[in-house]
């Protein structure tokens, strides 16, 4: 694929909503409206303030599956999911059509809470955020990692780092929601017992990982699951940047989950499987043989690939998930020959580094292609 073209083309055909056969591929992009029953089944555990509740956009919501476009009906899928503080699908549209294409399965593009279309248009509208922008200054100082891009997501943690939990459960309910839906063949495109397997990145691959560990109804007990730049432990990851989250939220965020989350939990007696299943990424020692046990029973479903030059999600991290020998077999390690970032690693613009871009996009994707099909 010539990825970088190809980058600008899909972005110039997608619109949100709208349902579409891509020029080139015969690939079609369909949207199917999704009801979130997270918060009223789940309410005792998620505890979710009620603000959050409020937000329309977060419980009702479309998602767009690609799909070869002479299929109706197929019984094999790929969950893609995306990363932190994401807007819009723009990254992944390369992503999935490549993989819809080489392994003929669907793909599904579903956004975890709060993020791409699950947000008010207000969270990424600068005019709308300025006032955020100015107080967030005042509150901490010219802080150089704030930014428009970050600073919904920077007041919200800094408000309430218990967000990062809820959000994650109530996205954990609503994967396990869509797959119960897609494996009893009551989705229109996916016929009973579809084969689900996952494309995770960045913090989709913490969410998948979880989600994965916690199996609610034994729904994801034989997926396959592909990590890219993501898996870490939760202590080794490095959020503060200007397309995530500003330092003063960070650091909230990593203080309240290393020293005061177990003790708010506890307090409200909500320990589940779920919990437990987050807890135990959180840092290296905590609950080791409940996350060996399971990476090791995942044995060979899983398949990763991380970056040498990620800050964000460094290899470091993963073999502090997964355990070094684990990770060591499991998951492979490169490094770009080109200017390349965790938020950004197939970077477009540059003419120069354009083959190269192309060339190691077409070849780690080759990678999950082959592992996925």
């Amino acid at each position: 694929m010539d990825y970088t073209q190809r980058h600008i083309e899909l972005n110039a055909q997608f619109k949100l909503g709208e349902n579409i056969t891509l020029s080139d591929s015969q690939i079609d992009i369909r949207f199917f409206s999704f009801r979130s029953q997270a918060l009223s089944l789940n309410d005792r555990n998620t505890f979710v303030n009620s603000t959050d509740k409020k937000i329309n956009e977060n419980l009702t919501f479309n998602y767009p599956i690609f799909i070869p476009s002479k299929m109706k009906r197929t019984d094999k899928a790929i969950l893609l999911m995306h990363g932190l503080n994401e807007r819009n699908w723009s990254k992944y549209l390369t992503w999935a059509e490549l993989l819809c294409k080489e392994t003929g399965k669907a793909v599904i593009l579903f956004p975890i809470a709060f993020h791409i279309n699950r947000s008010p248009e207000s969270w990424s509208n600068p005019r709308a955020l300025m006032n955020l922008i100015d107080f967030r200054r005042k509150q901490n100082g010219e802080d150089r990692s704030l930014s428009f891009a970050n600073v919904a997501l920077s007041e919200r943690i800094s408000e309430k780092p218990l967000r990062f939990y809820t959000a994650g459960r109530q996205s954990l309910f609503d994967l396990s929601q869509l797959t119960l839906e897609i494996k009893q063949g009551k989705h229109p495109l996916f016929t009973e017992n579809t084969q689900l397997d996952i494309f995770a990145y960045s913090i989709g691959a913490f969410l998948s990982e979880i989600t994965m560990m916690t199996n609610p109804d034994n729904l994801f007990s034989d997926s396959k699951l592909f990590l890219f730049c993501g898996g870490g432990i939760f202590s080794s990851m490095y959020g503060e940047s200007r397309n995530i989250m500003d330092k003063k939220a960070f650091e909230s965020l990593y203080r309240y989950y290393l020293i005061d989350f177990n003790d708010d939990i506890i307090s409200n007696s909500v320990q589940d499987k779920a919990y437990e299943s987050f807890n135990c990424m959180i840092s290296p020692e905590r609950d080791v043989s409940f996350r060996s046990s399971f990476f090791e029973k995942m044995g060979k479903k899983l398949k990763g690939i991380s970056l040498l030059k990620d800050k964000v999600m460094p290899f470091s991290g993963v073999k502090d998930a997964l355990g070094v020998a684990f990770a060591s077999s499991h998951v492979e390690l490169y490094d770009f020959p080109f200017s390349y970032s965790h938020e950004n690693p197939f970077p477009v613009g540059k003419k120069e580094e354009k083959s190269a871009v192309d060339f190691y996009f077409n070849k780690i994707f080759n990678e999950a292609i082959q592992f996925l099909s």
